[in-house]
């Protein structure tokens, strides 16, 4: 991914934290020169030797499937709050432009199958049903319907093997546009509020 110096961050603990609180990716890949992209959530997890991973699964009727095989690289993009900057909101007029945050995450995958893609199933599960008021456990699914379900996806975790991450959020203005930005941003929906909340922590002001 393009980044340019002032909009690069490098906190490992930062982006890990990103991850998991957007951890609805797209993870890509390629084959034969053609490449394919699935919308899924992905958890950020250790693996038993200690390096980081995320776990998932697609779909068997999913033809990204056959590019996603132990080995193989990958690509998962996370997305996060994103909204556009009005010439109007800087002390010189300028070109307008776009605000936003985004990690890209290149990885290795490895199939998971069995006791261990039953166990981050449970996994996944219970992190979602976790703040529910009546969460959900996997043994209150039926049994058939869920083994129908499992023999119908394909399980993988894709071992991180280098992050990128790009939070672009006016650091290239002056403070008296800076501030502006946040001001017009705050007026917008829950979205461009959101960029607003990160442009405040760049800033290391409430």
């Amino acid at each position: 991914m393009y980044i340019p110096r002032r909009y690069e961050e490098k906190d490992k603990e930062k982006i890990h934290s990103f991850i998991r609180e957007n951890a609805f990716g797209i993870l890509i890949s390629t084959k034969d020169d053609v490449a394919a992209g699935t919308h899924i959530p992905l958890l950020l997890e250790k693996d038993t030797d200690g390096r980081d991973v995320l776990m998932g699964h697609i779909s068997r009727g999913n033809e990204q499937k056959f590019a996603l095989t132990d080995g193989a690289k990958v690509l998962v993009i996370f997305a996060g709050p994103h909204a556009y900057i009005s010439p109007r909101w800087y002390t010189q007029m300028n070109v307008p432009t776009w605000n936003y945050i985004a990690v890209h995450v290149y990885g290795t995958v490895k199939i998971v199958e069995g006791d261990e893609l039953h166990a981050a199933l449970r996994r996944l599960m219970d992190h979602y049903e976790h703040p529910m008021p009546q969460p959900v456990k996997v043994e209150e699914i039926p049994e058939k319907s869920y083994n129908e379900n499992f023999r119908g996806i394909i399980g993988f975790k894709i071992y991180i093997d280098e992050m990128q991450a790009a939070y672009k959020l006016s650091q290239n203005r002056d403070e008296e546009s800076y501030h502006h930005v946040i001001r017009e941003l705050e007026k917008g929906d829950d979205v461009a509020k959101g960029v607003a909340e990160e442009m405040k922590k760049k800033a290391n002001f409430e």
